[in-house]
């Protein structure tokens, strides 16, 4: 019998202790070579395909969010417009944009807004809505796949989204030779066919983030003021320091006659359905910093009388979400009888404004999410605030 050397025998073990592990694993060998896999094939069709986060910019600084999966078309049918905050940017809203994509990779594409940052956020609530409403026309023209449209903003974000919505009501795009373009108003069929729609898409979420829906301009809206009258009409008289956005935010337009912006925005004009438009999207959703915001009140953010916010003892944390403490998802509208048709009372008084802007702007309803920090960092948008950013995720309608 012909001996076989020590180097030959320890390579002839390890390779069958490679054939054994391989049997044992469902792997067997091709006469060709080729090594399959029985245990990985049935894995293969459960397991979702590898995807990589896009980024596209456009000329302007805008960006949009998406992902691609390998081996399948990018089209996503549900657009998400992400709006920032005073002397915000684009890169504010990066982070939830992940992670709503991480979520609904196949289904969305996400649009974080550059058209209002830094300095432009001065310009005035209506320019930067009307700046917005023209920007997501050319995003739907680049995503012509997309039928669905949600909006998230965070602070004066939220306004410059209202502004928007107005503009964009019944206004849409049609496919012509394979462009989009801008639908006509005058074409009354086309007009009835875009009733309730958003720039001719199907309106879902409509989501703020310690948004001061009342403005600035009401007793006790600003924490920072600490409630005192002096400071506040100190802050008014001063609010032109913020360009006409200072303006709108503190109710110190009512120039003319007319009603503050913030005010005429609470109500259905002939040219702006600000109401309309808002009671198209099936959710509406107010997230609101309960304490520690010094700009934007619990009251204007939650849409709520400070009568009628909860009481400390009732806020409690969620195991999922500690910085959750409050979740009214009440889905009816309150009883707005008796709301004026202007806010020209007494003189534009500051309390007849605010009451005037709650009724109107709560009869349509609101789920109201009320969130608590020991310590305002940084915002509730970036991994500070995540497990507020994922509640909105877990809870987004597609």
């Amino acid at each position: 019998m012909d001996s076989i050397p020590v180097e030959d025998r320890s390579r002839n073990l390890q390779e069958a202790q490679v054939r054994d592990s391989n049997e044992m694993n469902g792997i067997t060998e091709k006469s060709s070579g080729e090594v399959t896999s029985k245990k990985k094939s049935r894995k293969s069709k459960n397991m979702p395909k590898f995807g990589c986060f896009r980024v596209e910019n456009d000329e302007d600084g805008n960006f949009d969010m998406k992902v691609d999966r390998i081996g399948e078309p990018s089209n996503p049918t549900h657009l998400v417009v992400m709006i920032n905050g005073i002397i915000g940017s684009a890169a504010d809203w990066k982070f939830g944009a992940k992670q709503l994509l991480k979520k609904y990779p196949r289904d969305v594409v996400v649009h974080c807004s550059k058209v209002n940052s830094t300095m432009s956020t001065f310009d005035g609530v209506d320019v930067m809505g009307g700046r917005l409403a023209e920007e997501v026309i050319t995003v739907i023209k680049r995503h012509p796949s997309v039928q669905k449209i949600s909006l998230v903003g965070h602070s004066l974000g939220g306004l410059i989204a209202r502004y928007a919505i107005a503009k964009l009501y019944g206004r849409g795009t049609r496919k012509e030779n394979g462009d989009c373009k801008d639908d006509e108003f005058e074409d009354a069929s086309i007009g009835e066919k875009l009733k309730g729609k958003i720039a001719g898409l199907e309106p879902v979420n409509f989501i703020t983030f310690a948004t001061p829906h009342l403005g600035s301009g009401c007793h006790k809206q600003v924490p920072g003021f600490c409630g005192f009258y002096t400071m506040e009409n100190v802050a008014a008289r001063m609010s032109g320091l913020l360009g006409r956005t200072g303006r709108h935010l503190f109710l110190a337009d009512c120039d003319n006659g007319k009603s503050p912006l913030l005010v005429q925005m609470v109500n259905d004009s002939e040219d702006l359905k600000f109401i309309s438009a808002l009671e198209s999207f099936k959710r509406r959703i107010a997230y609101a910093n309960a304490r520690f915001d010094h700009l934007v009140g619990w009251s204007t953010s939650s849409l709520r009388r400070r009568t009628e916010l909860p009481k400390r003892r009732h806020l409690s944390k969620d195991n999922n979400y500690p910085h959750v403490v409050y979740i009214d998802s009440s889905k009816i509208a309150r009883d707005s009888q008796g709301v004026p048709s202007t806010a020209r009372i007494n003189g534009c008084k500051t309390a007849d404004m605010e009451e005037e802007m709650l009724r109107g702007l709560t009869k349509v309803s609101w789920e109201r999410v009320d969130v608590y920090f020991e310590e305002v960092k940084g915002t509730c948008l970036n991994s500070d605030g995540a497990d507020v950013i994922q509640h909105m995720v877990d809870n987004f309608l597609l």
